[in-house]
């Protein structure tokens, strides 16, 4: 059925409501490259297992029984109509991690991260079907938007190098990874030279795969951690132990207070969800530019119905701090590059997203994979913190309109990362007020970021 697409048309698929369901081999043909990469790339999926490990005390098997679930779940996006590559909702990783270990760990914890998740799993999935998410956002302030993402920026870099943080553990190989990968990522000199050659456009391509591969060598290099035990077979996620006493089926349901207490750090999150939403548009859009064979229609009310199922439905089958997000960035770049390239390369876009996440679900299933990567996934985790740090100060300070907006969002953030989101909420409101009183959602625009755009455009003309 893919190969009767006509030009300019939409790949076939079986309309369901809001959604359009795409299987594979019959809607879309399977992508083999982008599936090789997600066996791979599977190894950024298991690095939340110490995440869950530190927060909630897990054993691993019950940690990766949780991955597993949100693995599957992230099929749901392209089989229901969704472009992209789903994944955390990274930048607001450290904001669940200090707000639930606020709660006495064991049960009490467990219902913290449960009752938060739901919340914002009910919150997206009002959004969604109400159509109200872009003005809820347009709602917020900019200072106190840019605030928010700053200090989920702030949070993520301070939780690696705070002290019994990852990097007093890990400084040889984050240092030298961190390195690397923000070189291969963010470097101009890099960009010319992926541009100019075909090789290192390949390792590009990998994302940040190269750089796990090379900490799983230096790490017992420098004796901060074990040679793999590379084991064979299928891995073995431990479900019973996870539903039994991780689960409101074994714990019961939290107090209603709960749900209340995390509607500030659920609104925090939600901000920063956004900004991903808007992100998957803006790449979905640039790959369609190139791309006029195929019409994609991307819909955030539909991206919020399937996000907010996802983290409903975990919030009871595993609740899992990382959340489940509409967007993992580096790899819908990944995709969205090879798309560019042309039909021969990619025959639909809904091809690459579905068989890379395809491909990162049958990793899961290996163990060979699984215990390659399962020494370093601390090291793995404090790359993408860090690496997401990056983005999320950059991102947060664009989301700025003026040079008062900043001051504000400074502080914002840094409460933000030392105090929590109600804090945090609380001084952005009376600082926007004191600040800019009857223009408080308004603001101003005095053009701080404005003026180098303005300067190229001039040169331009003269030019």
């Amino acid at each position: 059925m893919w190969k009767n697409r006509r030009h300019g048309q939409e790949s076939p698929y079986i309309p369901l409501g809001p959604f359009k369901l795409r299987l594979p081999f019959i809607h879309y043909k399977f992508e083999w490259p982008d599936y090789v990469q997600g066996l791979l790339m599977c190894a950024v999926d298991l690095a939340a297992i110490p995440l869950m490990i530190e927060l909630l005390g897990m054993p691993f098997e019950v940690a990766l029984a949780v991955v597993m679930l949100n693995g599957v779940l992230y099929l749901l996006h392209h089989l229901l109509g969704d472009p992209v590559v789903p994944g955390w909702i990274t930048p607001a990783i450290p904001l669940i991690m200090a707000y639930c270990s606020a709660f006495p760990e064991g049960p009490e914890r467990v219902h913290a991260l449960f009752s938060f998740q739901l919340t914002l799993g009910i919150l997206a999935l009002l959004l969604g079907m109400t159509g109200m998410a872009s003005r809820v956002v347009t709602l917020v302030p900019p200072a106190i938007k840019s605030g928010v993402i700053l200090g989920a920026g702030f949070a993520a870099v301070i939780s690696v190098f705070q002290v019994g943080g990852r990097f007093e553990t890990f400084p040889w190989t984050i240092s030298i990874a961190i390195g690397i990968a923000f070189y291969l990522i963010f470097s101009k000199h890099f960009s010319t030279l992926k541009a100019k050659n075909r090789a290192w456009m390949f390792i590009s391509n990998l994302g940040i795969f190269p750089i796990i591969l090379l900490a799983v060598i230096l790490a017992p290099i420098f004796g901060e951690a074990t040679w793999p035990q590379i084991e064979w077979g299928f891995s073995k996620p431990d479900f019973v132990t996870l539903w039994n006493e991780y689960t409101v089926f074994g714990l019961g349901l939290p107090p209603f207070m709960m749900f209340i207490s995390a509607i500030p750090t659920v609104l925090a999150t939600y901000i920063v969800l956004f900004g991903d939403v808007l992100q998957s548009r803006a790449l979905v859009q640039e790959g369609e530019r190139s791309r006029p064979d195929e019409k994609i229609d991307y819909n955030p009310n539909r991206a919020h119905l399937i996000f907010g199922s996802r983290n409903t439905v975990m919030s009871i089958l595993g609740p899992d701090v990382t959340m489940a997000g509409p967007l993992w960035a580096a790899m819908q770049v990944v995709v969205v590059q090879r798309y560019k390239e042309g039909k021969k390369a990619m025959n639909s876009i809904f091809g690459g997203s579905g068989s890379f996440r395809w491909g990162t679900n049958t990793g899961l299933l290996l163990l060979p994979i699984v215990s390659l990567v399962k020494p370093i996934l601390g090291i793995a985790l404090a790359l993408t913190l860090l690496i997401q740090g990056y983005v999320s100060v950059k991102i947060g300070i664009l989301e700025s309109r003026s040079q008062r907006d900043l001051g504000i969002a400074g502080i914002i953030g840094a409460v933000l990362a030392t105090k929590g989101a109600t804090w945090a909420f609380a001084v952005g409101i009376l600082l926007c007020l004191l600040i800019y009183g009857k223009d408080f959602f308004k603001g101003e625009n005095d053009q701080t970021f404005t003026k180098d755009i303005e300067l190229e455009h001039k040169i331009e003309k003269i030019s």
